[in-house]
């Protein structure tokens, strides 16, 4: 049974995202939002569907890590309809953003234009296991700052979708981006999200503008203390893991 089945209209909606304005908010904050990306019935279905264990390859209980409190589980291949035509769709206009940074970076790896071409160089470097996957938090539960590094090929941006309803489902739970400049203190990004909202970030850094040409900052991400409730949430990353 698809976790949630998609509907005619995604690929609409993803094509009517405004990428231009999007890049230009990751150039200046290191995050940008994408407002209703999801309904709320699909968020309802991949949250609902956290629990059919058919759909997934693994189940991460974070405290036993050391990553916060809280779980998460990662989709087993063949993906959820829902999915597979988020990671197929997003990545085409991403790809474009990674490439220009690389680019400003002086970096000299450029990535295929479409997903099913990037993720033959992934298999290629024996990284095969699907990484998109459902978090689960609860009243008290929290993910530290991290990057969602699985091998020596990653792509630089990644998606995270809020499935629950903030005030509704749950309190507190805000999703947090940390930019460690060098020579600065770190500077930290509240992203409010609505459900259905979709965030793009950085996996693990951007290229800033310095008065003396660009640099690399490096970023980390999570989620604050949940305050009640419980939280759900859908990453969608692009690189598979080893």
């Amino acid at each position: 049974m698809d976790a949630a089945p998609v509907k005619p209209d995604l690929a609409e909606r993803i094509a009517g995202l405004d990428f231009e304005a999007l890049s230009c908010e990751l150039d200046a904050h290191g995050a940008a939002l994408a407002p209703a990306l999801l309904s709320a019935d699909e968020c309802a279905a991949l949250a609902g569907a956290y629990d059919e264990d058919a759909l997934f390859r693994s189940r991460v209980i974070m405290g036993r890590h050391g990553f916060g409190r809280g779980e998460y589980r990662y989709f087993a291949y063949p993906l959820p309809d829902l999915v597979a035509a988020l990671r197929q769709g997003l990545y085409p206009p991403l790809a474009a953003i990674a490439n220009r940074w690389n680019a400003v970076l002086g970096e000299p790896a450029r990535y295929p234009t479409d997903h099913a071409g990037y993720l033959a160089r992934c298999h290629a470097a024996g990284q095969t296991r699907p990484t998109p996957l459902v978090l689960r938090y609860g009243e008290g539960d929290y993910n530290c700052l991290h990057q969602d590094l699985y091998g020596a090929e990653v792509f630089p941006l990644q998606v995270a979708i809020l499935l629950s309803e903030p005030g509704g489902d749950f309190t507190g739970g805000e999703f947090v981006l940390t930019e460690q400049r060098p020579r600065m203190q770190s500077r930290a990004e509240v992203v409010p999200l609505a459900q259905g909202d979709a965030v793009i970030f950085p996996v693990h850094h951007r290229p800033v503008q310095g008065a003396r040409g660009p640099y690399r900052v490096n970023l980390r991400h999570g989620v604050s203390r949940l305050r009640s409730g419980r939280r759900h949430t859908l990453g969608v990353i692009f690189h598979d893991a080893a």
